[in-house]
């Protein structure tokens, strides 16, 4: 190789802005976490349903201990509205808090991002919708403790939230999203539901596939999603099968957050794009449209990359190709496969491939669609 080559893959940069503490029992720890940063007050982001299942009680209790008061914001809904992240700020002005904490799936922790940035920098959160539109860093640090294991939420630099009233998802991207500290506890993960496991599970795995196949993809981030990859397949029937499994626990909560490390800095691509549309106009939950849209994504994918595509399928313990080992998995874990069994009209569809294309993810992607090929792809995958 002369000096002039150019290497693929060797020029690249990678961010992880997030410190990570991850093991059983991490969440108790909160309180002598947060004691020696002077912290006297909290502001707890979370949903009815953490609270109902009594997930926040090890939490409270270690901030009790070490004499730091709370309060807890438990609004969030599933798929946030903008509403929800102002109101949550302006409750957070209204109390002198010096720290923000979120306990939760991807919905709580997105929101206590989004209440940090408009305490810190006013207005409303859909002002910010794009990428580095957030123009003032905050000073209160932000705990992200998850209960789920798919989003990635806790170590990424987005956002996002749903606009109701246009019918659309915004993603706010920006550095000064990401949380300050991860707490990873997969204890808290034990007994979670098993369509939420599947959901959330199927997440994590997109997110690897859709890195490792992106345009923004490095060498760094391919590691990390081949490995996320790998562990989320070791687990997830089993975590679904038996939400007691510890060991499946403790691997889905490192695969989730391996995946969320990969794609903050290698990006997703055309089901993140189109499962977008397709929650804002259908109000389809999130890990429900990524499990309906992902084999057809990687079926759509693969011939621009077939190398990559023929992993994915070693990886999966498959014989046949990728995109069917995917739909394979979908199926086994109880994840709908079909858009018309989530009552999803067929007259939508041309407004969500329409709509796909307002996401910024669909650059990444590693094949252009048109908008006809990506109307195809939704009606395979209504069918």
């Amino acid at each position: 190789m002369n000096g002039n080559q150019v290497v693929q893959g060797a020029d690249f940069s990678f961010h992880l802005p997030t410190a990570i503490e991850f093991g059983l029992g991490k969440a108790t720890r909160l309180g002598e976490i947060l004691l020696p940063l002077g912290v006297k007050k909290v502001f707890i982001v979370t949903d009815k349903g953490v609270v109902s299942a009594g997930l926040l009680e090890g939490v409270t209790f270690s901030l009790q201990h070490q004499g730091i008061g709370y309060d807890i914001y438990a609004e969030v809904e599933s798929d946030p509205s903008l509403e929800t992240i102002d109101r949550g700020a302006e409750y957070f002005l209204k109390q002198p808090y010096d720290c923000v904490v979120a306990i939760g799936g991807g919905s709580p922790i997105d929101t206590a991002k989004g209440i940090r940035v408009v305490a810190t920098n006013g207005g409303s959160i859909g002002q910010y919708a794009g990428v580095h539109r957030v123009p003032t860093a905050s000073p209160i640090p932000l705990v992200a403790i998850p209960t789920t294991s798919g989003t990635g939420s806790e170590v990424t630099i987005f956002g996002v939230y749903s606009d109701w009233h246009n019918q659309v998802k915004i993603t706010v991207t920006s550095p000064y999203m990401a949380p300050t500290l991860a707490l990873i506890d997969p204890a808290l993960t034990i007994g979670l539901p098993s369509k939420m496991s599947a959901a959330t599970g199927i997440d994590a795995l997109a997110h690897g596939i859709e890195t490792y196949f992106s345009l923004g993809s490095s060498p760094a981030s391919d590691a990390l999603a081949l490995q996320a990859m790998e562990v989320v397949v070791a687990n997830l029937r089993r975590a679904v099968h038996d939400g007691s499994d510890m060991t499946a626990r403790i691997g889905m909560s490192h695969g989730s957050l391996l995946a969320g490390m990969a794609f903050n800095n290698g990006f997703l691509g055309l089901a993140h794009a189109i499962g977008s549309a397709l929650s804002g106009h259908c109000h389809v939950a999130h890990g429900v449209a990524i499990g309906l849209l992902l084999p057809h994504v990687v079926a759509f994918n693969t011939p621009v990359c077939p190398e990559k595509a023929a992993k994915l399928a070693v990886l999966m313990g498959a014989q046949e190709k990728a995109a069917e080992a995917v739909a394979q998995l979908v199926w086994e874990i109880g994840l709908p496969t079909r858009m018309r069994e989530v009552n999803v009209k067929e007259e939508k569809l041309v407004d969500i491939a329409r709509d796909s294309f307002k996401s910024g993810m669909m650059k990444f992607n590693p094949r252009k669609p048109t908008e006809q090929e990506v109307l195809e792809l939704l009606q395979r995958a209504f069918w």
